[in-house]
């Protein structure tokens, strides 16, 4: 049965409400006909690198295909290991295992990200590189995990999926490590109509090392380097994140707002509700909420009575990639990560989004508090 949502998490409606303006942009796409690595994909690109404050943007197909091609340009493959969280979305994961390389989790941190600390207890001759992802718009400690790689001679390649325009220590995520890969799914704030996606990079010559990866590795129109994939930001999807990039800073500043009333207003109900300590890294940091997600004693049923109130909250992820039938070779089993697990069993994503009031917001609350009343 499908819910007339008072209170939706998705509110893509609501942003493309009067799509004129995109749809200009479109025509104009389309009357050139430079449907791939058009015009728009420079002046996006150019944008991009201006806004964030780093060297090289690339656009790619999909946030999945910017790790993977990170990794082929970094030379990881068959043999290799790759450290990351087991609580992300499983294209984390999928990505590293795509090249050949193996997968190595790390248990989070309270706040959703990969504890640093644990770190070099699974770091081996083979590890390759550490995959801090930022989730739900929350930084992971870039300054210890930099500390790690460093001293381990290892790449730090950031998922920045969720976290566009999230800052650490005064510079935008995705200008920390050697490279940061970026989603433009619908549902992240920086988004197209569609799939698409981006890596940054201050490397130059990663920078040209990708350029050829998203394009088959063409140097010249009919002269290939090596043989590569086929990942290139459609014009149209450029043309789409070009008109939603400047209103990128207002949209974070807005969710800011609505997440900290939901902290204020939750604070009550912290028998029942658990905020998550977003102040445990080592230097100041800024959260961009792409998902407001906290824990919540007797999680499905509360999913299920705000259901019954109008309000869509859903659970991102409910089972860690750890424990997924994929990743069952590579011998994890549960209890392995007993953090990233306790929380699967009890996160849940409430609407957080520049569309909504105060008003909504408390209303929501109020629904959580009448729940946990009964």
């Amino acid at each position: 049965m499908k819910h007339p949502w008072k209170h939706p998490y998705v509110y893509l409606k609501k942003q493309f409400e009067h799509p004129e303006r995109y749809l200009r942009k479109i025509e104009a796409v389309t009357r050139r006909g430079d449907f791939t690595l058009g015009r728009e994909v420079a002046v996006f690109e150019a944008q991009a690198a201006l806004m964030l404050g780093v060297n090289h943007v690339i656009g790619v197909g999909n946030g999945t295909d910017a790790l993977y091609l990170i990794f082929k340009a970094l030379g990881i493959g068959a043999g290799d290991e790759v450290i990351t969280a087991p609580n992300s979305f499983v294209a984390t994961a999928a990505a590293i295992a795509l090249t050949g390389a193996r997968p190595v989790f790390a248990d989070v941190r309270d706040d959703y990200t990969i504890d640093p600390k644990l770190i070099e207890k699974v770091i081996t001759k083979k590890t390759k590189a550490i995959i801090p992802v930022h989730l739900t718009g929350q930084p992971a400690d870039m300054k210890p995990i930099m500390s790690i790689a460093k001293r381990h001679h290892l790449a730090v390649v950031e998922d920045v999926a969720q976290a566009f325009l999230a800052r650490y220590d005064s510079k935008y995520l995705g200008t920390i490590g050697i490279a940061g890969a970026f989603s433009f799914h619908p549902l992240k704030i920086l988004h197209v109509w569609g799939d698409g996606g981006m890596i940054t990079t201050n490397d130059a010559t990663l920078a040209g090392k990708l350029m050829l990866w998203r394009n088959h590795g063409l140097k010249t129109r009919n002269g290939v380097e090596f043989f590569a994939h086929n990942s290139r930001l459609d014009t149209i999807h450029a043309a789409i994140a070009s008109v939603l990039l400047p209103q990128m800073p207002g949209v974070v500043k807005k969710r800011q707002a609505v997440a900290r009333l939901y902290d204020q207003l939750l604070n009550p109900l912290a028998h029942s509700i658990h905020i998550p300590d977003r102040h445990l890294c080592t230097a100041p940091q800024s959260h961009t909420y792409t998902n407001y997600v906290v824990m919540a004693k007797r999680r499905d049923a509360l999913i299920a009575y705000l259901a019954k109130q109008g309000i869509e909250a859903v659970i991102q992820y409910p089972i860690p990639i750890h424990l997924q039938k994929a990743a069952r070779y590579l011998g994890y089993k549960k209890g392995d990560f007993p953090v990233c697990e306790r929380q699967a069993n009890e996160i849940v994503t409430l609407p957080c989004h520049q569309y909504m009031t105060a008003r909504d917001a408390r209303e929501i609350v109020s629904a959580i508090a009448g729940f946990y009343s009964k």
